[in-house]
């Protein structure tokens, strides 16, 4: 069974560790996506030697294909896929959210349409909590609706107060018994609905809790908004989860308020774009600027890529659309995101996480411009 420990703290900032029978995660963490059973373009070693200790595994995709009876003649989702980790599976709610008209929710759960065939499929709360169990994952996340935005708040609260009955069933499903079961509170950019919908699941019990709908189109300030203010008030002694948030900043707010855990595929769909992360900004490929750039995509850096080809190199990859460009910025990316929450913790450790803060922004030109 999971167990999770706080060692440091700096103002809402935790550094922990969460334990399971595969290994430890030191936290804050960042849990790389891997969508279809794999982390795109690069091998699980690989992930491991980027510094992750946990990965993504996605629940909806999976179910459809291969299909649990494939995963299951392996053993588990880690057999099948090579992966020797804790592994997290989302409960497939924001895939089905995204489906839109392709979907009908009802109180029993979503029947949608396949988008691989077309054929008609059901998932509730039991059928998502038995895909997991199939799996074996170490960490299971409950069904929930994720609120679309904009919405009102009597929309917002008629998602929530679904969800948090889909959340009851979840809880009542049979895990395997090394299993842990997390809650994810809804209520779209409601502070009051958020914090009703924390107190549900607390009463229900959950070993770990996550902020879900977020980073679904609102504008910044008000996932900020939320965050901050719902955070802190998750329960002290459990692990917090903010789900689908991964920009460099964002996780800095995140582990600022109080979050212990994150997953976004921001740095490999980028890195398959062509975007590579570094402590001053954004690298894109696809500029003429870097055809005869010689150097690394960012000195010091202890990834492959940097530690052997030059940005001129890499873009001759990625205008080639050669393979192994985009595993090679895929390694670069998931490294740097790595690198960024050991640093993170350390800071916390230091008591020094809001200098730190200062000094990455100060430095990091996020989006806004290329890096010379």
């Amino acid at each position: 069974m999971m167990k999770f420990s706080i060692m440091d703290t700096d103002g809402e900032a935790r550094r922990g560790r969460l334990t399971f029978g595969r290994g430890s995660v030191d936290t804050p963490a960042f849990m790389p996506v891997g969508t279809l059973g794999s982390v795109r373009t690069v091998a699980p070693g690989e992930v491991r030697d980027s510094g992750a200790q946990i990965i993504l595994g996605n629940t909806f995709h999976l179910m459809l294909r291969p299909g649990t009876d494939v995963i299951q003649a392996h053993g588990t989702l880690h057999d099948f896929m090579g992966w020797d980790g804790p592994i997290l599976t989302d409960s497939g709610g924001f895939q089905v959210w995204s489906l839109a008209d392709k979907r009908h929710i009802s109180e029993k759960g979503v029947r949608f349409k396949s988008p691989i065939d077309g054929s008609s499929v059901f998932l509730g709360p039991e059928e998502s909590i038995a895909v997991q169990r199939s799996l074996g994952s170490e960490v299971v996340m409950c069904f929930d609706e994720c609120t679309t935005y904009p919405a009102s708040v009597a929309q917002a609260r008629e998602s929530m107060e679904l969800s948090m009955r889909w959340a009851s069933r979840c809880r009542d499903a049979p895990l395997a018994p090394d299993q842990a079961l997390f809650g994810i509170a809804q209520g779209g950019m409601y502070e009051d609905l958020r914090l009703e919908s924390l107190e549900a699941l607390e009463t229900v019990g959950f070993e770990g809790y996550a902020l879900g709908g977020l980073s679904v189109g609102e504008p910044k300030a008000d996932m900020l908004r939320i965050l901050k203010s719902v955070a802190p008030r998750m329960p002290s002694q459990k692990p917090r989860y903010l789900m689908g948030v991964g920009k460099p900043e964002d996780l800095l707010a995140g582990v600022g308020a109080g979050i212990d855990m994150f997953d976004c595929v921001l740095p490999t769909r980028n890195a398959r774009n062509g975007w590579l992360y570094t402590r001053t900004g954004i690298v894109r490929l696809k500029n003429t600027t870097y055809r005869d750039d010689t150097r690394p995509i960012e000195a010091g850096c202890s990834c492959p890529a940097c530690e052997r080809f030059s940005r001129a190199y890499l873009r001759h990859l990625y205008v080639t659309r050669e393979l192994l460009g985009a595993r090679l910025c895929t390694l670069h990316n998931l490294t740097f995101f790595e690198e960024l929450m050991a640093d993170i913790r350390e800071s916390i450790s230091c008591g020094r996480l809001m200098a730190f803060t200062r000094e990455f922004m100060a430095n990091y030109a996020g989006e806004r411009r290329d890096m010379a």
